[in-house]
């Protein structure tokens, strides 16, 4: 109580209030009441007098050494062109707890700071307390949640400040500094206009990935994912991470970085590749993977999540046949690199720190390195951000923050070894705030000056970071320069023989390895897969989906309208529902051995209440998933993860996932189909060009209710016409399954069924994008018999009229997804049987040979019309349109909503004008 009153107070408050109550703590502390203070000690004993009063002193030097410990990094000397200014810190003054300078009384230290001896002055206890926590090294500890990370951070902290490194590490980081200072150098005279965001000003990294590699190879680690966005990205990749020179210089010179068999990729710039390697560390193996950068900055953290918790999955780390999500074990390490503009400004960076230590989305903790330039772009950093510093999101969390100055290649070791150390032990998010700046501007051909003329003045009169450190330790007499000279000349030879070998250099291939393998490049054609399964496993699996242990008690309402609804519709095979088709392709691929994962906000009960694929115990909150129960011995997984209010940050983790294991089926559901518009970072640049931009498969499935019912504007639309408008399909040409996605707006259980199926069975991944129902979840007509989805049957891109009668069809309407049924319907009312209903259930890839079929059943039609529900600039139209035109010839008339800037109306009397016009139009 008495600390958190003087730690809110300010000035002079502050000050009399811990002058007067300093005595009144501690006795409050050990329990002693009834007396004044200074009444108390007169009435005492000199020998007690004197403890006491040595107690109370003690009890003012860890006040004091607290406040070095929550306040030091205020006024460190992290800055590496020291043009912060250092903040006020009156909490660091020790006349503040009644300490006096002058006092020549030794303290005992034991229990409260270590410096290195047992006892010691005030003034050297300062003088300690100000190079440990005020020095080019500080920490952000005392705000952690849990007293036992606290007391380790005190005591591991102010061990480590008072090692060194041996005098072999200190040449290896020497001559590490030189090669990447030497490999920037060589790229800027070979390659003089061409941009490779260097590390100049930043080459202290390497000390830090050096001494994480080595702390790594000494552990049980196993694997390594790291994302890192573009600045410094190439000298970590060539300098330590074995990415091939003469590649670097073969893609500088404009030429390709994957092979010539992989037409399909359009490639990337330099600073977004991707890689994966293994490393020997200590002798010990680490295999290493780089996620592939975007340029929206952030973009990439929750897909190295992702990925990092999908190979942790594929180590069969932790207990993941527990249903709530329980933690994984120690094997892979998640790095994720920031600059510091970017982390502090990004939403994304908040939304990772939600998901971090939540079920379905932990991997044990992550280690964060922000490379902090102190400017971004052109914005400096006190008009870039409100914080101190650019890490004071990560005490979100109460997570571990260490700054340190970037100029000090050896303090930067150091810190990386604390935070992998402090990382493994609580499997908590720790951040490495490296102080640094960007010698050039934001790219090579950019002049800085402009907006920075007195930081690119300071920076301008500098040395080099790695001629700054060759300087003092050989100065010191800790390294043979001619070794490190000698080292730095062999490694000039090589890259000049890289760069020769760079033209007639053939890639080798980088996808399809490893757990890849059994894929393939998607074919130029169309593809068709039988994915029916057999009726009685449809029949047993669906049975175990709703079959539940005998001591659990599910909600009332669900046992008749849900549990025995479903054991009925099973038996009877012809009234299968969307919730009980998935369940059914689900549980078929977990009996096929396929794990499977859904995420997204409340997909265990599903945003309608029809999927319940977790229930709940009634009387103790519990969580059971029936297909985790399939059959004893099974071990594949149905991992539901409902997951936090985010879009973007849970798309990425899914995509993320995808890119680890091709036998993981990975859905996303958004509550509402825009909801995905806050995911839209993820999925350009990921989602839809992953494949075309790094040769990545994934096949990731997008589930977006979508459907006019009287919603309003932002729950009626999936806005299926920009997923269109960024597909690959061709106009003028058949498509094959080769198209960068899959878009989809199925009408019936089994063609979603086959979908979720197909998934898994082909070859090759593709990302699904699925315009799923809401209405259509309960509607009598759109129901499947299991005969649908027995041996045999598939997915099917277009499903023709098996009513109207084809020598009377004189209309033929194209349609897709709900609007089916209200045409039938409307149909039935008017008994216009002379109109012929087609559904078309894949838009992409554009199904024209099975459009031209349908297109030959009807000889006498004269009017083709195109009816959907979406606004005419809206939906599908604009993509069959063309299409319709210039590969099956045939030219719709368009019948449709008119133009409309938001995506539905929002009163309720004019939606059911509409829908009667839309009825009208459509048989008109």
């Amino acid at each position: 109580m008495w600390m958190n009153i003087i730690r809110v107070s300010t000035g002079a408050h502050r000050a009399w209030l811990s002058k007067h109550l300093r005595v009144a703590r501690y006795h409050a502390d050990n329990g002693i009441y009834g007396y004044k203070p200074s009444a108390w000690m007169q009435n005492q004993s000199p020998k007690v007098m004197e403890l006491e009063t040595n107690r109370i002193r003690n009890a003012s030097l860890l006040q004091l050494v607290d406040a070095y410990r929550s306040h030091g990094h205020k006024r460190a000397k992290i800055d590496a062109l020291a043009m912060q200014k250092p903040k006020p810190t009156p909490e660091l003054d020790p006349s503040l707890y009644g300490l006096s300078a002058s006092d020549g009384t030794n303290f005992d230290l034991t229990g409260i700071v270590n410096i290195g001896q047992e006892t010691a002055h005030l003034s050297d206890i300062v003088q300690h307390l100000e190079q440990m926590y005020c020095g080019t090294t500080s920490v952000e500890f005392m705000h952690l949640p849990a007293m036992e990370e606290r007391a380790w951070c005190a005591e591991r902290y102010e061990e480590m400040h008072r090692t060194t490194l041996s005098n072999e590490t200190k040449m290896q980081l020497a001559i590490l500094l030189a090669k990447a200072q030497a490999l920037e150098n060589f790229m800027a005279v070979k390659f003089t206009t061409v941009k490779r965001y260097g590390g100049e000003g930043a080459e202290s990294v390497m000390a830090l990935f050096y001494q994480l590699l080595q702390a790594a190879a000494q552990s049980d680690l196993e694997q390594m994912v790291l994302c890192m966005p573009h600045r410094g990205r190439l000298i970590v990749q060539v300098g330590l991470l074995e990415l091939s020179a003469t590649l670097v210089f073969r893609k500088m010179s404009g030429l390709p970085e994957f092979p010539a068999t992989n037409k399909e990729c359009v490639g990337d710039i330099l600073t977004h590749l991707y890689q994966s390697v293994d490393l020997e560390y200590n002798n010990g193996k680490i295999h290493f993977t780089m996620i592939p950068n975007p340029s929206h900055l952030e973009a990439n953290l929750p897909v190295c999540m992702g990925k990092a918790r999908s190979r942790q999955q594929s180590l069969q780390e932790g207990d993941y046949s527990k249903d709530d999500g329980s933690l994984v074990g120690d094997k892979v390490l998640c790095v994720q690199v920031h600059g510091d503009a970017a982390y502090a400004a990004q939403g994304m960076a908040s939304e990772m720190q939600v998901l971090a230590e939540l079920p379905h989305y932990n991997v044990g903790g992550s280690i964060h390195v922000v490379v902090n330039n102190q400017l971004g772009f052109t914005t400096p950093a006190d008009r870039g951000r409100s914080s101190v510093h650019c890490t004071d999101i990560a005490k979100m969390n109460g997570n571990l923050v260490v700054h340190v100055n970037g100029d000090e290649p050896e303090e930067v070791a150091k810190a990386s070894q604390f935070a992998f150390d402090y990382k493994q032990k609580f499997r908590r998010d720790v951040f490495i705030d490296m102080q640094c700046f960007r010698r050039l501007g934001h790219n090579e051909i950019d002049d800085p000056s402009f907006t920075q003329p007195t930081m690119y003045g300071i920076v301008k009169s500098r040395t080099s970071v790695p001629d700054l450190y060759l300087d003092k330790v050989t100065n010191a007499g800790e390294v043979n320069r001619d070794e490190i000279d000698q080292a730095v000349a062999e490694n000039q030879e090589k890259l000049n023989q890289c760069l020769k070998a760079a033209k007639t250099h053939e890639p080798e291939p980088t996808t399809l390895q490893q757990q890849w393998s059994g894929c393939v490049q998607a074919p130029a054609h169309i593809t068709s897969w039988d994915t029916g399964v057999d009726v009685d496993v449809l029949r047993f699996v669906a049975a175990k989906s709703v079959t539940l242990p005998e001591d659990f008690t599910p909600h009332h309402h669900l046992v008749k309208t849900f549990l025995e609804a479903r054991q009925k519709k099973i038996v009877e095979g012809n009234a299968i529902d969307w919730a009980t088709a998935e369940a059914m392709a689900v549980g078929s691929l977990l009996y096929q051995g396929y794990n499977v994962r859904i995420s997204g906000q409340d997909v265990g009960r599903g945003t309608f209440s029809h999927r319940h694929a977790m229930l709940v115990d009634q009387t103790d909150d519990s969580v059971y998933v029936p297909l985790n129960h399939i059959t004893p011995e099974q071990k594949a997984f149905y991992e539901v993860a409902n997951s936090p209010l985010s879009e973007e940050a849970v798309l990425g983790f899914e995509y993320g996932m995808t890119l680890e294991n091709p036998n993981n089926l990975i859905i996303w559901e958004a509550q509402f189909g825009d909801f995905y518009n806050g995911a839209q970072t993820i999925i350009d640049t990921y989602v839809i060009g992953g494949e075309v931009k790094w040769c990545l498969q994934s096949g990731l499935v997008m589930l977006l209710p979508h459907g006019f019912d009287g919603a309003g504007p932002e729950h009626s639309s999936c806005h299926m016409e920009r997923f269109l408008q960024q597909s690959d399909s061709k106009e003028d040409s058949a498509d094959g399954d080769n198209v960068n996605i899959s878009i989809v707006h199925p009408t019936t259980p089994a063609q979603y069924f086959h979908l979720l199926r197909r998934q898994m069975v082909r070859n090759f991944r593709k990302p699904l994008i699925v315009a799923s129902p809401k209405v259509l979840l309960r509607l009598p007509s759109a129901v499947s018999s299991l005969a649908d989805m027995a041996p045999g049957t598939s997915f099917k891109p277009v499903i023709g009229d098996t009513k109207a009668n084809p020598k009377q069809v004189d209309h033929v309407i194209f349609c897709c997804g709900k609007h089916y049924y209200n045409l039938i319907k409307e149909r039935e009312q008017r008994e216009a049987y002379n109109t012929a209903i087609i559904r078309i259930e894949s838009l992409c890839p554009f199904p024209a040979a099975e459009v031209q079929t349908e297109l030959n059943k009807y000889p006498s039609a004269k009017v083709f019309t195109w009816s959907q529900e979406e606004h005419r600039n809206m939906g599908p139209w604009s993509f069959v349109s063309p299409r319709f035109a210039n590969i099956a010839g045939c030219k719709l008339r368009y019948s449709g909503r008119g133009v409309l800037g938001v995506p539905a109306v929002g009163m309720s009397k004019l939606h059911q004008a509409e829908v009667k016009q839309l009825m009208e139009d459509a048989f008109r």
